[in-house]
This record gives structure tokens, C-alpha cells and sequence, in this order.
């Protein structure tokens, strides 16, 4: 009997025999296989909980930040020449751009509460890059006196709309973890976009007429939402900006949306740091302007133009640095280090008489805007983490921006004419210290480092 049975273990076919052995050997390659395969995921994946994001998400998100940056560059200076060439008198054009910049200033709320309640952020981009176009096209067609008023109102509350949108996206599509390194490339390719959007209208206004740059605007709302098509909806996390445990909470109304953000002290002190920078910064472009137009009058164009283009230059190459850096050393060293380039150089704007040193200087301006092209919507995102309401707050500290920029060149002009341009430089220097002070004296570090598990 006993013999039998084990005739009867040892009559398996060898077939029969390999196949568990088979099955024995490949469960722990396969395990290995796998525990290799997640270590050798990409961080985008990781961020997103294993998902993949498509290369065409990310280029088309590239593309569409460098289109809206040429489709902005036709509401610049060259409204003003057109309006100017259009007869018009300077109390209308004056009174055209503030309809803009009153829409601007008071639509930042708004448009950031619209992109939050918006189900799809693609949508409310595309939304606005189609309205920006048609307030460009109305302007090329009918410069009537209304229809200009209504097209610039129009612009204002589109841009109000798209800024926090794009923002919304890019967070969406990388996630926090990766959210500086790619805010820092959308302000590279936003930069590109202004230059060549700069040249190449400044072009088409000299060689054909300046109603063509805004038939060029218009235009260029076809790109624009064709790079925004290239996104894929399934690539962006709408959770991203909602932290599980908002998500899961009962959704706030408005109103309770706005205390939450009035009781917010970080996202306040941050507020009150952006006034005061644009309180000293947004007049000193304009005053070296006037300084280079007294001192050069022949060569006064080109060195404004300079002025313009040095900045941008430095955002191109400086901006995706600035990302990287946020998420390496965090976000107060960075914030510190592009406020302190402010009253240095108002600094050196107060006692420097060469032009082309004036020129050289606006290095300065595109170290302050590459941070904070980049840390103004990291860092609200940071203070606004599991409230849902990210593109509000990004609004309300547009708002703040604004007023400091309208004060600024109110502030700046009556400094200049009573003591002149040399102590108008000091006084934004002084301003702008006083920027820099507050952001080491009030400002948290607002970087949530990952809890080790």
C-alpha cells in the first residue's frame, strides 16, 4: 500500500510537475517587477496618485500660456497710439482706460469666484480668450466712442477671468507637489509671448497700420484655444485645490467663502506686502521713462523699449529657476529675495545718470517679476489649501495689486514735480523697504512639507 502510494506521487507527467514549479518561481519576479515599476515612476504620476500626464497636456498648456501672452500684448501701449491716430482727444482716451483699469481692479473677485464655482477650468478659459478677442475685434472695426468703452470693459473682465483660470489649471494638471516648477514655466513662456508679441506687432503697426495689430489680437484667439483644446480635461484633478477633507465637508456658501478668507491672516499679510510693493513698483517704470526722454530725446524709443525687453528677458530664463527653487528652499527666502530687489533698485534708478545704466538696471525689475509671477498664486494656494477657494483669493489679491499699482503713478507724479525725479526714485526706494520689511517681519513660511509616514 505503501509502495502504491508513492507510484501514485511520482506518476505526475513532467508537464504537470513543471507548472507549479513555474508558478512558485515567477510570483516574486513579478512582485519585483512591479515594486521596480512604481520606483521608476515619473513625479507626475506620483503626484497624482498613479496617473499619467499626457505630453500633449503639458505642451498644450506651454503653447496656450504663450499665445495668451501674445493675445494681451495688443491692449498695451499700442491702444494708446491707435486711439491717438484715431483723432481722438487725450480726455477720452483717458477716461477709455479707466473704464479698463476700474473693470480690472474691481473684477478680480469676481472672476476668481466664477472660475471656483466653474465645473470645467477649460472652459472658463476659453470663455475669456474668446471674449478677448472679440473686444480686440470690435476695437479694429467699430472705434466708435461706445463700442470702444464696452470692448475695453469687456477685456478687463475677461483677463479677471483667465489669469485665475490658468492658475487653477496648471495646479490641476501637476499638483502641488510640482505646482512652483511649473508656474515658473508658464511665466518663461509668458515672457517669450510678450516679446515676440511686442516685436511683431510693433512691426505690423509700422509697416501696415496700427489697426492691423488688433485685427492681429483677434487672430490670435484661434491658437489660443487650440493649444487650451490640447489640454486633456482627464489630465487635470478638479480635487488638486480641495484638499479630502474639504471635499468631504459640506460645501460654504459665498459668503462664508469671504469670511473665511477675511479671517485668513496669512493670505492678509500677503495681501498688505503686494500693495506695498506695487505702491513702489509700478511708477518706476514709467519714471524712468520720462527721466530717458529728458536725457536721450533722440534715442528715447529704443531705450523705452529696451527697458521693456530686458525684464522680459530675465523672467524667460530666470522663471522655471524661481519654481524649483520655491519647492527646494521654500517659499519666504525666495519671496524675500525678489521683494529686496525693489528699493535696491529705486536705489540705483535715484543716482545713476548714464541711460544705458537706467537700461541695465531693469535686470532688477525681472528678478522682482519672475518671483512673483511665480509665488503670488503658489503662495495663495498654499494659504488656501482645503477651502476650495483658491481663484477667489488669487482675485482678491489681484485687487489688492491693483490699488497699489493706481496709487503708485499718482504717488510717483507729485513726488517727481515737487521734488523732482531724483527723489520720487528715493521715495519708491523707501516704500519698496518698507515692502521688504514687512514680508521678514509678517510673512509665514507657507510651504507644507509631506508628513513622513
Amino acid at each position: 500500500m505503501t509502495v502504491a502510494r508513492l507510484k501514485a506521487r511520482t506518476a505526475a507527467s513532467p508537464r504537470e510537475r513543471d507548472v507549479p514549479r513555474q508558478d512558485i518561481r515567477s510570483r516574486p519576479v513579478r512582485l519585483k517587477d512591479q515594486a521596480a515599476e512604481a520606483a521608476r515612476a515619473p513625479a507626475s504620476q506620483a503626484a497624482h496618485g498613479g496617473r499619467a500626464i499626457s505630453a500633449a497636456s503639458r505642451y498644450g498648456l506651454d503653447a496656450f500660456a504663450f499665445f495668451v501672452a501674445n493675445l494681451q500684448t495688443g491692449f498695451g501701449p499700442f491702444l494708446a497710439v491707435y486711439f491717438s491716430q484715431a483723432k481722438w482727444t487725450q480726455s477720452d482716451i483717458g477716461f477709455a482706460l479707466t473704464v479698463g483699469s476700474l473693470v480690472a481692479l474691481l473684477g478680480q473677485v469676481p472672476g476668481g469666484a466664477f472660475v471656483d464655482v466653474a465645473r470645467s477650468k477649460r472652459f472658463a478659459a476659453a470663455v475669456a480668450v474668446i471674449g478677448i478677442a472679440g473686444s480686440a475685434f470690435a476695437l479694429a472695426v467699430w472705434p466708435s466712442f461706445l463700442v470702444v468703452l464696452l470692448a475695453m470693459a469687456l477685456h478687463s473682465a475677461a483677463s479677471c477671468v483667465l489669469t485665475p483660470a490658468i492658475a487653477a489649471i496648471s495646479i490641476g494638471l501637476v499638483g502641488r507637489a510640482q505646482a512652483g516648477e511649473r508656474l515658473g514655466r508658464n511665466a518663461s513662456f509668458a515672457a517669450l509671448g510678450n516679446a515676440l508679441g511686442a516685436a511683431g506687432m510693433g512691426a505690423i503697426g509700422y509697416y501696415l497700420s496700427n489697426g492691423a495689430v488688433f485685427y492681429l489680437t483677434a487672430a490670435l484667439g484661434i491658437p489660443t484655444v487650440i493649444a487650451l483644446a490640447r489640454i486633456r480635461a482627464q489630465d487635470i484633478d478638479p480635487s488638486v485645490l480641495k484638499e479630502p477633507a474639504a471635499a468631504q465637508a459640506a460645501p460654504s456658501s459665498g459668503q462664508d467663502g469671504i469670511r473665511a478668507l477675511l479671517t485668513n491672516r496669512g493670505l492678509l499679510c500677503f495681501a498688505a506686502c503686494m500693495v506695498l510693493f506695487f505702491l513702489a513698483n509700478a511708477a518706476m517704470l514709467p519714471l524712468v521713462g520720462s527721466v530717458l526722454t529728458l536725457r536721450a530725446s533722440e534715442t528715447a524709443t529704443a531705450l523705452v523699449a529696451a527697458c521693456i525687453m530686458v525684464p522680459q528677458a530675465v523672467l524667460a530664463v530666470s522663471a522655471p529657476a524661481v519654481g524649483r527653487a520655491a519647492e527646494r528652499f521654500g517659499r519666504y527666502p525666495v519671496l524675500l529675495f525678489g521683494f529686496g530687489a525693489l528699493p535696491v533698485r529705486g536705489l540705483l534708478l535715484a543716482y545713476t545718470t548714464n541711460p544705458y545704466g537706467l537700461v541695465a538696471i531693469q535686470v532688477l525689475d525681472g528678478i522682482s517679476a519672475s518671483v512673483l509671477g511665480v509665488m503670488v498664486p503658489l503662495i495663495v494656494s498654499d494659504l488656501t489649501r482645503g477651502t476650495g477657494r483658491f481663484n477667489l483669493a488669487l482675485g482678491a489679491v489681484g485687487t489688492a495689486m491693483g490699488m497699489g499699482a493706481a496709487l503708485s503713478t499718482s504717488l510717483a507724479g507729485i513726488m517727481a514735480d515737487h521734488l523732482g525725479s531724483h527723489s520720487a526714485f528715493l521715495g519708491l526706494a523707501i516704500v519698496g523697504f518698507a515692502a521688504f520689511m514687512l514680508v521678514a517681519l509678517i510673512m509665514p513660511e507657507t510651504r507644507q512639507t509631506p508628513r513622513p509616514a
